[in-house]
């Protein structure tokens, strides 16, 4: 039996990757590393940290940065990008053991360099935490944000993602769904039909538009405006969620989480800044904020969702310049 954990399940640490000077962030450095350190403190503070690191320099230059006494480990590794959440292995239960599934990465559709990207499970594997635990390859194409999971058989994901033929093309959505019953042990999929947000460049992950938060609980992206661009498609996907039903065929319990204002690269473009790219890590919630009037409404509507453990405003519009924010970063790996 396979079953794809929830991520409000128990877990054995996080991973992320420091940015390097070789990272596109530029002059934006020094607010990233102020995001990354920030981001870092927290969750170390409440459970293991793995952090990959280009070399001894740079895991020098990032022990300068943080506090001492934090439950922090190094990985040496080279990367093409930071966002580990696609990257990294994703973690299922296969009958009572761990086994950490490695999926092929394509630079989100070939629209990046992503060798050293698609290598990095390879390189983990040497790594103390990863030694000794049970791993396979997996011949398909699977960014961990494109797909959400309640821990119970159920997979929520967006058709343009999934099916577009930048990923595994020639296959059906029937050949696809096969595909996540066997790896993930999932019983069905819940498909959304959502164009991505203004800046996202992943085609639409899931984990910027709606997660589970419990099992019967789903948060999602929501606008009020109806002058915004978005506002018909997210009122289009609102209404998608409304119609879904849980295994138990009752509907699910929905909390809408505002949009931040638009907010711009210097070049004009838009970024894609939204609360549900939220983390879940042991005994708390870490939300991502943008100096925001509706940073509060959503910290404040999440808080909900998770009684019993400590929600914390992140911020993370610094993140946003590479097109990504706290949940793209980050990725959490199971207790067994």
């Amino acid at each position: 039996m396979t079953r794809f954990p929830a991520e409000w399940e128990p877990q054995a640490a996080v991973l992320i990757a420091w940015p390097h000077h070789t990272c596109d962030f530029g002059d934006r450095m020094e607010s990233v590393e102020q995001s990354y350190r920030c981001i870092a403190e927290t969750i170390s503070r409440r459970q293991r940290l793995l952090i990959v690191c280009r070399d001894h320099k740079h895991q020098r230059h990032i022990q300068a940065l943080l506090a001492d006494g934090l439950s922090i480990e190094f990985i040496l590794a080279p990367v093409n990008d930071i966002w580990v959440r696609d990257t990294a292995f994703l973690t299922v239960a296969r009958d009572g053991a761990g086994v950490l599934l490695n999926f092929k990465f394509n630079g989100w559709g070939g629209k990046y360099p992503h060798d050293d990207d698609d290598a990095l499970n390879q390189r983990l594997l040497a790594h103390t935490f990863f030694q000794g635990q049970n791993h396979a390859d997996v011949d398909f194409i699977l960014e961990g944000g494109s797909i959400e999971s309640d821990g119970q058989g159920t997979l929520m994901t967006t058709r343009q993602c999934l099916l577009h033929p930048n990923r595994n093309k020639g296959l059906s959505q029937q050949q696809i769904e096969r595909v996540l019953q066997q790896q993930f042990g999932a019983n069905r999929v819940l498909w959304v039909e959502q164009p991505h947000l203004p800046g996202d460049d992943t085609d639409a992950h899931i984990d910027t538009l709606a997660r589970f938060c419990p099992a019967n609980t789903i948060a999602y992206t929501r606008c009020d405006d109806p002058l915004n661009p978005l506002y018909a498609s997210l009122n289009n996907m609102e209404a998608q969620l409304q119609a879904l039903r849980t295994p138990a065929e009752l509907p699910y319990n929905l909390i809408a989480l505002p949009l931040p204002k638009a907010i711009f690269a210097e070049d004009g473009r838009p970024l894609p800044a939204n609360y549900a790219n939220f983390l879940i890590i042991n005994d708390a919630v870490l939300v991502p904020v943008y100096g925001d009037d509706n940073d509060d409404v959503a910290v404040h509507r999440l808080a909900a969702c998770f009684p019993g453990r400590d929600i914390i405003a992140t911020p993370c519009r610094p993140l946003l310049h590479q097109y990504g924010s706290l949940h793209c970063m980050t990725m959490q790996f199971p207790s067994h």
